[in-house]
């Protein structure tokens, strides 16, 4: 049986046809649609007669919904056409064929009719009307066999991934907005499921799962495919949303044909936009599995977002916080975590796993008190936060970066209850972008093998340090980030300048000035406090009473800092110093550290006059893969590096005397 590239090389070779009135980067207008079209005929082709006939006998006699009804019972699946057209009849009549095309698409029930709008294909019938290429694009779809019997779903979802791949690759677009590979899938899918085999195990068991940024609905599609292997017994209902209007378009389609068993028209899939047209809310689902795109900015809906995190907190989707503007990544996370099922086994409810796609942004980005930090905080602080896994660069079509595998749990088992596990799968990786294809897809020159994704999920399941494994407690992510400060340090002088200064602006303070020149001289002194002291007790003799602000602007006009001065006491208490603002620094404290300890240890050595200021201390959360995996390298010997740098010479000068003769 032919494979998945074949097909998607047949209907490549299709779009040549439309080189001249499309450009390349426009084919995808004309081939997905037209795919999708070809496949749903092909689906239907068995029960045509049938559909027919029932349609005939029931058309006068049934309103819109129960005909419908009638109509996918006799195409035996949820969804019909009752147009005579198929493929077969559309070349019979070249003069007409573009209204014979709407006509046929118009026969079908609402649902995939919808999907066609979203397509908006009716444009493209037009423009291939206009430039004569309708007729022979429609003749070569009819000639590709895109029976289920001969390609299976999940051939036609990898199908739709090529050819997705290959035009935005032509449109220079982020292929990675609408799937990701399917050996991370794969990965995912084990590590989602790896503890719930009891009760995915138990007949008629009932689980949902949602993909707020579905694309083409791979990840859902993988996600069934896996309960079909390993628990038929269980029914795992999964539901999608996502913005790209062909995408979700194609996702809708291939949900439509496979073997769904809910939501009978086939509204699992939904058009929008998941931050500001929450298709889902009020849902709460028991899975949840997404690779949102990466590094992605959120204006246009910020006004929306920060509405709802400042006027509703922990009652609306964004209560944790919100990060930059620049990446929305954790966005999708608190977005899906709100709609996490509660732990109620009486009720039948039994809580929720997550997993999704960062890169390694969310990891670290953000001090103590930002957005990011803050979303962090609320998960690992609520031991929602079960493990992170390090996937190796190179492994996503649109991207060489390194990417992690986020997994949330708010039922996690005993042995990882107050822990997080982290797994490095970085050197594990094959060459190629796929088993069997040694050949590189846009950005992904690397996968995972079948064998690495078994020994990953071994690793995780065994919960144990390890070469690739490490076990920390929630704390061990945690950090305090306490404000240290050191004195302010003044030199007092007075010069004719800075008196010419200071009496621009306050003219009626000359005679104190005056005689403050006269009786402390213009000698510097470095001791502000003692300096003051004099200059108060003059200034009580002469009866004069300055304001605040005058006093603020004589100490800044007629002092500047030197190391070599007194610390500014504060307020004239012994122990209190003025904090020096340019020579603040900060500390990030691990939170299993005592703060006091680690500052005597750590700080008191090598600036002695520091202190610490615990009214600003902030709680911050950061994962570091290269501080619990890193791996020492010795330098490499001399005599190897000399031996090298000779033999570079030798071999430079070897080819000058090639280029001379």
């Amino acid at each position: 049986m032919p494979d998945h590239n074949y097909f998607s090389n047949l209907i490549w070779q299709i779009a040549d046809l439309l080189r001249g009135p499309y450009r390349p980067p426009q084919y995808e207008r004309v081939m997905l649609p037209m795919t999708v079209l070809r496949r749903f005929d092909c689906v239907l082709a068995s029960s045509k007669a049938t559909v027919l006939a029932e349609y005939e006998r029931r058309k006068d006699k049934f309103d819109g919904r129960a005909l419908k009804v009638k109509l996918n019972k006799a195409a035996e699946q949820r969804f019909h056409n009752h147009s005579p057209l198929d493929f077969e009849k559309l070349k019979g009549d070249p003069d007409n064929i573009a209204t014979h095309l709407v006509n046929y698409i118009n026969g079908f029930s609402k649902n995939v009719r919808d999907i066609f709008e979203y397509f908006e294909f009716e444009n493209e019938i037009e423009r291939m009307h206009e430039a004569n290429i309708l007729y022979l694009v429609v003749s070569k779809f009819s000639d590709v066999d895109l029976h289920p019997a001969t390609v299976p779903n999940e051939q036609m979802g990898l199908i739709f991934e090529n050819l997705i791949r290959r035009f935005n690759e032509l449109a220079n677009e982020t292929a990675g907005d609408h799937f990701t590979p399917r050996e991370v899938i794969r990965l995912m899918v084990n590590i989602l499921f790896i503890e719930d085999d009891e009760l995915l195990s138990k007949p008629g068991a009932v689980r949902k799962m949602l993909d707020p940024a579905c694309g083409t609905g791979g990840m859902l599609a993988e996600a069934q495919n896996y309960l079909r292997e390993h628990h038929r017994a269980a029914n795992l209902y999964v539901y999608g949303q996502d913005y790209n209007s062909r995408a979700f378009a194609t996702a809708a389609s291939d949900m439509l044909m496979k073997q769904v068993d809910h939501n009978g028209g086939g509204e699992n899939i939904r058009y929008g936009d998941s931050f500001s047209e929450d298709q889902f809310a009020g849902y709460t689902f028991d899975y949840f599995l997404t690779n949102p795109p990466f590094g992605v900015d959120w204006k246009k809906q910020r006004r929306q977002i920060k509405q709802e995190h400042d006027q509703r907190g922990f009652d609306g989707r964004f209560g944790a916080g919100l990060p930059r503007v620049s990446d929305g990544s954790l966005l999708f996370l608190q977005h899906m975590w709100d709609k996490r099922e509660p732990v109620r086994p009486d009720e039948h409810k039994h809580g929720s796993r997550l997993a999704i796609v960062f890169s390694g942004s969310p990891l670290f980005t953000g001090g103590a008190g930002s957005g990011e930090s803050n979303i962090r905080k609320w998960v690992i602080e609520n031991d929602w936060l079960e493990a992170i896994i390090a996937l190796p660069e190179q492994m996503f079509y649109n991207t060489g970066i390194g990417t992690y595998i986020w997994i949330l749990t708010n039922r996690k088992e005993r042995r990882r209850k107050g822990k997080v596990q982290l797994l490095d799968a970085r050197d594990m990786w094959a060459a190629g972008g796929s088993e069997g294809n040694k050949r590189s897809l846009g950005s992904k020159r690397r996968h995972i093998t079948d064998n690495q994704i078994r020994e990953i999920v071994r690793c995780y399941g065994e919960h144990a340090h390890g070469d690739i494994s490490r076990i920390l407690n929630n704390k061990d992510l945690g950090y305090t980030r306490v404000t240290v400060e050191r004195p302010l340090r003044l030199r007092y002088r007075m010069t004719i300048e800075d008196k010419v200064r200071f009496l621009d602006a306050c003219p009626s303070l000359l005679d104190d000035v005056q005689d403050i020149d006269t009786k402390l001289g213009r000698e510097p002194m470095y001791d502000w406090n003692a300096t003051w002291e004099r200059i108060a007790g003059l200034l009580h003799e002469r009866q004069s009473r300055w304001k605040r602000a005058e006093q603020r602007l004589f100490r800044d006009v007629f002092t500047e800092k030197n190391e070599a001065a007194e610390p500014v006491r504060k307020n004239d208490r012994r122990n209190s110093y003025e904090a020096d603002i340019a020579l603040r620094d900060f500390e990030n404290v691990p939170l299993k550290d005592d703060i006091d300890a680690y500052f005597e240890r750590e700080v008191r050595p090598y600036i002695p006059d520091a202190w610490m200021d615990r009214t600003k201390d902030k709680v911050g959360y950061e994962i570091n893969f290269n501080r619990y995996f890193y791996r020492y390298t010795p330098p490499r010997r001399l005599e190897e590096i000399d031996a090298d740098l000779k033999q570079a010479e030798e071999k430079i000068m070897r080819l000058l005397r090639e280029v001379m003769a």
